[in-house]
């Protein structure tokens, strides 16, 4: 065992006297030594039970005779970091948490590790932990969050900021917007749609790094715990099967996790953090990128939709079957011999599955739409290519051409927008908020829920940074090149003409490549006084192309 550097012969007598002040008996230092990886924290909503999840897989791991040791990692809420400098933090604290990860488990000599995880950068951060350290790991997400309810409909956390503006053009009443704000988000759990947190956890199931039913299973169903019980058991036979990361997150495992996303919708930074996952398993022949994306997007029909592309729920995909009826759904389409953290191939864990409403999951011959949720556009405005979630794109926005305004910032985009100067027909480019530029990528979900809230149609935006997987509507983000870096976007002027062409996988500016060339040479890029951590980040991060991983 792993764990026996810190626990046998005499030369670790020093050792096993700090672990005997932990509460370890003799009979403990002949059992393997198992982490706990837990984010809970009592300021994001997606994590403030799993303290309770963290205790059901110590009593799993105790009744399979194990030793459970817990540890902590961060936590961002997106939503609370949104539309202010704390959203800066976000993405880049994905890598905090991957080093965290590593670092416990290599620092304390750990045999196994389960991830208690949820919510947006958490768990692939915990998943790339995992994968580089290549030690068997299992992870139990968090589950999502119930819908709450506002008279009468259903609404989530999205609902609230697209109803900001709706006050403030009239449509909403403030009386109507507080009642809204203390119904939209009933409990603990990832926002109930099938936005980034939920996104990430149906990925984590198509991996076969979680068990089946994990990611749909909401956070305050009983049998959340059954399932954190059964994941302690399982990561002793792990152990034993030495079954690795590497042996579960293969190739075609992670394939079979983009059929899923292409046909959920899910969130666009699935571009991100796929990549990102894939990217600690490279000495084992994985490569994932955005042209797999788009490759796999053209094969997978979208045959679900989730909120907030459509009007059902994650309850609804999860009575409808959870991830087990959509990998029915699509199993002809995919590799079902993988093996995953049940020990059982794919194959075997969803051969009893079933789908219970067709109208939630539907089959590939009746899809909601012929392509899967996600679509990489390329062009001269992002030679390295762009990402769009098409599944939340009306059909009479698939093609769109305009002249652009430019906005080096979200701040100064969303003063505009709420100015109402913005007119049916626009295209908003907001830079500089990339990776490097922000730096640390911002999700805007708030220019976008602006327009929603606005009710103005007709309206694209553009951007080297990202969007919220709440985000709905003509959004192209993941510019590559970002304007940082000198890319194409940091050419652009007010008044150029850019073509969005999504079901041709193209977008353009009609600018010849001599003039764009003079306008970068000529590009005053703009300056951050940085400290701390993002200076560090800035200075490291690869392009969003490339998952913002840090090299």
């Amino acid at each position: 065992m792993r764990s026996d550097k810190i626990k046998k012969g005499i030369e670790r007598s020093p050792h096993r006297s700090l672990l005997r002040a932990c509460g370890l008996k003799d009979e403990d230092f002949k059992k393997p030594f198992i982490g706990i990886a837990n984010s809970y924290t009592d300021i994001v909503p997606g994590h403030i039970h799993l303290q309770e999840i963290a205790n059901a897989v110590k009593e799993g791991i105790n009744q399979s005779n194990g030793v459970p040791f817990e540890f902590n990692t961060m936590a961002i809420c997106d939503g609370i970091a949104m539309n202010h400098e704390g959203m800066k933090y976000s993405l880049p604290s994905r890598e905090i948490i991957a080093n965290t990860v590593e670092s416990v488990a290599m620092a304390h000599s750990l045999d196994g590790l389960v991830l208690v995880s949820s919510c947006d950068k958490i768990v692939p951060g915990m998943l790339m932990g995992a994968a580089r350290l290549n030690i068997p790991s299992i992870m139990v997400t968090g589950g999502p969050m119930l819908p709450g309810e506002f008279d009468g409909k259903i609404v989530d956390f999205v609902n609230v900021y697209e109803a900001v503006s709706e006050v403030s053009s009239g449509k909403m009443t403030k009386e109507d917007l507080s009642r809204l704000e203390k119904s939209a988000c009933p409990g603990p759990g990832s926002c109930s749609g099938l936005f980034t947190a939920n996104t990430m956890a149906c990925i984590t199931e198509s991996l076969g790094m979680s068990l089946p039913m994990c990611a749909t299973t909401h956070a305050v169903h009983e049998s959340k715990l059954e399932i954190a019980t059964d994941s302690g058991k399982q990561i002793m036979k792990m152990i034993e099967e030495d079954l690795t990361p590497s042996k579960i997150m293969t190739q075609k495992s992670f394939e079979n996790a983009l059929a899923v996303d292409m046909a959920l919708g899910g969130s666009s930074n699935t571009a991100l953090h796929i990549p990102a996952i894939a990217s600690e398993l490279e000495k084992f022949g994985v490569k994932v990128d955005l042209d797999l994306f788009d490759k796999i997007s053209r094969e997978i029909p979208h045959i679900a939709s989730i909120s907030p592309a459509g009007n059902h729920t994650m309850l609804d995909l999860h009575n409808a079957g959870g991830i087990p009826g959509v990998l029915i759904a699509i199993q002809e389409k995919i590799a079902t011999d993988t093996i995953t953290s049940s020990g059982k191939t794919l194959k075997e864990n969803i051969q009893d599955a079933k789908i219970n409403n067709f109208d939630v999951i539907r089959t590939i011959d009746s899809p909601v739409h012929s392509e899967g949720g996600i679509a990489i556009l390329k062009g001269n405005l992002a030679p390295n290519g762009s990402v769009i979630k098409q599944a939340a794109v009306s059909e009479d926005m698939m093609y769109h051409k305009g002249p652009v305004t430019v906005f080096n910032s979200e701040e100064e985009a969303v003063e505009y927008i709420f100015s109402k100067e913005i007119s049916e027909g626009d295209i908003i480019v907001i830079r500089y908020e990339g990776p490097k530029g922000g730096p640390g990528m911002r999700e805007m979900l708030n220019p976008t829920s602006a327009i929603v809230g606005l009710k103005i149609k007709n309206v694209a935006l553009i951007t080297d940074g990202r969007f919220s997987g709440g985000t709905r509507g003509p959004c192209v983000g993941h510019i590559s090149p970002e304007a940082q870096s000198g890319g194409p976007i940091a050419g652009l002027q007010d008044g150029d003409i850019v073509e969005i062409d999504i079901k041709n996988r193209a977008i353009n500016v009609e600018l010849d490549d001599e003039e764009l060339k003079n306008r970068l040479a000529n590009v005053d890029l703009p300056k951050n006084d940085l400290k701390g951590w993002l200076n560090i980040y800035q200075k490291c991060v690869s392009s969003a192309d490339k998952g913002a991983i840090l090299r």
